[in-house]
C-alpha cells in the first residue's frame, strides 16, 4: 500500500472573479493507477469560500479530472466541480453549464497575464516610481534587457507538459513583464479543466520565486500598456467541414445580437481592456473579419485558405474569464445559429 497525496482544486465563490482553492487528501491505495473511478467525493467548508452559510456549511467536491502533479511524490492534481449535498451544481460551477456532452467543441484557449513582484507591486521589468522602455520590444524578446520572468515560465511549461496537459506553447507579450501559454482541448469541459489546472500550477510556482500572477485584463489602468485576454479559438463539426463562407458568416452573425450576454461571462473590467486600442475592438461593437485582430470575432486566414474549413477566434474574454462560462456561452451561441 502507498499513500497518495490527491490535491482538490475547486473555484470558490467570490464574485465578480473566483478563486482557485485547493486542499489536500491523503489516502492509502494499492496499485494506484490516476483515474476518475478510483476517486470518492469529498467535502470543504463553503462558508469560508462564499458558497454557503455558516448554519449549513458543507459542499461537496466532486472530481472531474486528474492529472499527475510533478511536483510531488505520489501526488495528484485533483479538479472537482462544487455541488450541494444533494448533488445538484452550486450556481458558482460553470462547468456544470456546458452543453457539449459529446465532445463536438474544441477549444484553444491563449491565456495571457502579467507576472508581478511582490515587493514592488508592479511588473517584472518596472523600476519603483516610473515606467520601463516603451512597448515594441518586448513581444517574442530575447535577452536580459526585455525579457523578464523566462525561468518561470519555462518551469511551468515543463510542469504542464509532465502533468499531461495538452500544453501548446508560449512567448512573451506586447507589455513589459507580460506572458502568454496556449493549450488546446477537444471537449469544451476538458479545456476548461485545464486551463484551471494551469493556472493552477503557475500560481503555486510563484510561491517559491517571490512573484504572484495578475489575471486583471488592464492591471496598468488606463495607460498606453496592453491589457491580457484569453482568446478563445473554437471550432464544432460545422465549422471543420462546412466548408461554406455562408455557414460562417451565419454563425458569426449569431452572436451579435448576444454581445452583452457575452460580455457578462467574458471577465470582470474587460471594459478597461475592449477600448477599440491595443489590438482589441471596443466593447459596445460587434464585429468580425478574415485575419483581423481588431475584430470581435477573427475568421483565420488559414481557415479561408482551407475552403472554410477550420475554427473562429473569439478575442473579445479578457485574462480572468472563467473558460467553463466562456465556453458555455459561445457553444450556446454557435448551436442557435445551426
Amino acid at each position: 500500500m502507498a499513500k497518495i497525496k490527491l490535491e482538490y482544486i475547486w473555484l470558490d465563490g467570490y464574485e465578480p472573479t473566483q478563486n482557485l482553492r485547493s486542499k489536500t487528501k491523503v489516502e492509502e491505495h494499492e496499485n494506484f493507477k490516476g483515474t476518475l473511478e478510483e476517486l470518492g467525493n469529498w467535502s470543504f467548508d463553503g462558508s469560508s469560500t462564499k458558497q454557503a452559510e455558516g448554519g449549513s456549511s458543507d459542499c461537496l467536491l466532486v472530481p472531474v479530472a486528474i492529472y499527475p502533479d510533478p511536483t510531488r511524490i505520489n501526488g495528484w492534481l485533483v479538479m472537482s466541480e462544487v455541488m450541494y449535498a444533494d448533488g445538484t451544481p452550486h450556481p458558482s460551477n460553470g462547468r456544470a453549464t456546458i452543453d457539449d456532452e459529446d465532445d463536438d467543441f474544441w477549444f484553444g484557449f491563449e491565456q495571457e497575464y502579467f507576472i508581478m513582484d511582490t515587493k514592488t507591486q508592479l511588473p517584472l521589468g518596472f523600476p519603483v516610481g516610473g515606467y520601463p522602455a516603451p512597448q515594441g520590444m518586448y513581444y517574442c524578446s530575447v535577452g536580459g534587457k526585455n525579457t523578464h520572468g523566462r525561468k518561470l515560465v519555462e518551469e511551468h511549461a515543463d510542469l504542464c507538459i509532465a502533468a499531461g496537459i495538452n500544453f501548446e506553447g508560449i512567448n512573451q507579450e506586447v507589455a513589459c513583464g507580460q506572458w502568454e501559454f496556449q493549450l488546446f482541448a477537444k471537449g469544451a469541459k476538458k479545456a476548461g479543466d485545464e486551463i484551471w489546472v494551469a493556472r493552477y500550477l503557475l500560481d503555486r510556482l510563484t510561491e517559491k520565486y517571490g512573484y504572484y500572477i495578475e489575471y486583471h485584463p488592464k492591471p496598468l489602468g488606463d495607460t498606453d500598456w496592453n491589457g491580457s485576454g484569453m482568446h478563445a479559438n473554437f471550432s464544432n463539426s460545422v465549422l471543420r467541414t462546412c466548408g461554406s463562407q455562408e455557414t460562417y458568416e451565419k454563425i458569426c452573425e449569431a452572436f451579435r445580437p448576444v454581445t452583452k450576454e457575452h460580455i457578462a461571462v467574458y471577465g470582470a473590467y474587460n471594459e478597461q481592456r475592449l477600448t477599440g486600442k491595443h489590438e482589441t475592438a471596443s466593447i459596445n461593437d460587434f464585429s468580425y473579419g478574415v485575419s483581423d485582430r481588431g475584430c470581435s470575432i477573427r475568421i483565420p486566414l488559414m481557415t479561408v485558405q482551407k475552403g472554410w474549413k477550420g475554427w473562429l477566434e473569439d478575442r473579445r474574454p479578457a485574462s480572468n474569464g472563467d473558460p467553463y462560462k466562456i465556453a458555455a456561452r459561445i457553444i450556446k451561441t454557435v448551436k442557435s445559429a445551426l
